[in-house]
């Protein structure tokens, strides 16, 4: 087993945050795109909030990952993952957004799960949890949360396109179409055995 821990984020991991912004901030620049940007009292509260996730290996941080609500609580965010460089290659972000999804579903059981994303690692991630590509008027017509964006690159391919299409994928979760999976895997392994 390694020794990497993936956890919900709390108070004690709030000597990272100036870490894990800088680190977000380097992988935004290799993307060439962008994440949103956040101020540090915002992912310290996230952290606070206990929405957030954070991959230690024992003292150090080496991934990350917060929630975000919008929409009054009808849609979710799993925002801002990332792990460095030298922990790439571990399952770590596979691990990170597993456990961002599932503090999603518990902090928020209705909401809708959704991102943006230009990576494929991440579009596998989100298709195993049950995501699938949808156009951005799936996504929360939030302002708030599209002023996000505003950091990327691409951004004017977004406001050209009236904030209807971009270079990212829109991936969404609707709990409603999965609300009867775990009983069917139930059902389908009583068959089995």
């Amino acid at each position: 087993m390694d020794d990497f821990s993936v956890e919900v984020a709390s108070e004690k991991h709030l000597k990272y945050v100036d870490e894990i912004l800088s680190e977000i901030e380097a992988a935004t620049k290799v993307r060439g795109t962008g994440i949103a940007k956040r101020k540090p009292e915002y992912v310290a509260q996230k952290m606070m909030e206990g929405k957030a996730v954070i991959a230690m290996k024992g003292d150090e941080f080496v991934g990350f990952c917060y929630i975000e609500s919008w929409s009054h609580d009808d849609f979710v965010a799993n925002s801002g993952l990332i792990v460095k460089p030298q922990y790439r290659g571990h399952g770590l972000a596979k691990r990170i957004k597993h456990k961002a999804f599932e503090l999603s579903r518990t902090l928020f059981p209705k909401a809708k799960i959704f991102g943006l994303t230009t990576g494929l690692a991440v579009m596998k991630i989100n298709t195993e949890l049950g995501y699938v590509p949808v156009t951005f008027s799936e996504l929360t017509d939030d302002p708030v949360f599209w002023k996000g964006c505003e950091s990327c690159i691409n951004y004017d391919v977004l406001t050209r396109n009236n904030f209807t299409r971009c270079l990212c994928t829109g991936m969404l979760y609707d709990p409603a179409l999965h609300c009867g999976h775990k009983k069917e895997e139930k059902d389908l392994t009583a068959t089995l055995t």
